[in-house]
């Protein structure tokens, strides 16, 4: 057995959540110059250039990538070989996230959905825990903004619209988002499974790095006609028109019930933020 203690897991979460904030990731970033090269109209390009420069004084001044620092998701695979000491996983798992936040001045979004009382310290985080092989613990903290989740959306469609159905759903989920989360965005596609399952999916299919293919080619065929098709759209970036209104396209699915088609959409801003370790 391998033993970790809480302590440890707080600190690792503390500064993940304070990178995520400030470094956005070198595959964004290739991604975004590669838009920037090829973009067509003006304003598109001379957006993509402020935000590729935005993105280099974050790193430079140890800043945050934008001032909403996001809901605190994270992604937690547990090897069924570690045992956790000092106190329990979740509440390891928040205490880093308030320290970090603190430490980091980051600013804190989370409140009461009903009072709207915010609990001023950015947790309860959102933590998804996966029992997988082995003696290790990763975790994988990913930011995510309220103008970009709020641009989600789960549809379950009947079977018979099948592949057709699924791809005019994300569409037109991007279409209706238009310049709200903050485009070019990166679109997280979650299809199958049941209803929560199809959406967690979507959240998930966001970690994969951009510009790596999808390992099943029918999905990776799938990301690269919607990825056309979303660009086709013509929002551009920060909606301000032009041919990169997305990154990428990321897809992940599960088995459904053969009277069940959900699909589910998340999407994520430019600042797509997320930063992991493994213990």
């Amino acid at each position: 057995m391998k033993t970790i203690d809480c302590s440890v897991i707080t600190e690792q979460v503390a500064r993940l959540c304070i990178e995520a904030n400030i470094h956005l990731g070198d595959d964004v970033c290739a991604a975004l110059k590669y838009a920037r090269d090829r973009e067509t109209s003006v304003q598109g390009r001379e957006m993509l250039r402020l935000l590729l420069d935005n993105a280099a004084v974050a790193r430079e001044e140890s800043l945050p990538l934008c001032q909403d620092t996001g809901f605190a998701v994270v992604f937690v695979e547990l090897g069924n070989e570690v045992w956790i000491t000092g106190g329990s996983l979740i509440e390891a798992i928040n205490r880093g996230v308030r320290q970090g936040y603190t430490e980091g001045y980051l600013r804190c979004s989370i409140c009461d959905p009903l009072t709207r009382k915010n609990t001023g310290d950015n947790t309860p985080a959102v933590v998804h825990i996966e029992l997988v092989p082995g003696d290790t613990l990763k975790i994988t903290v990913a930011p995510k903004g309220g103008g970009s989740e709020n641009m989600s959306r789960i549809a379950m469609l009947n079977p018979s619209q099948g592949r057709q159905g699924i791809e005019d759903f994300v569409v037109a989920s991007v279409r209706e988002a238009g310049a709200n989360p903050c485009p070019p965005v990166i679109v997280g596609v979650g299809i199958g499974g049941t209803f929560e399952e199809a959406a967690l999916l979507a959240k998930k299919a966001l970690l994969r790095p951009v510009g790596t293919a999808n390992s099943d080619p029918e999905l990776a065929c799938m990301e690269h006609e919607l990825f056309a098709a979303i660009n086709r759209l013509g929002i551009g970036p920060q909606g301000l028109g032009g041919d990169t209104t997305c990154l990428a396209v990321h897809i992940l699915k599960h088995p459904c019930h053969i009277a069940s088609l959900p699909v589910a959409v998340n999407i994520n801003c430019h600042a797509h933020r997320h930063k992991e370790i493994i213990l």
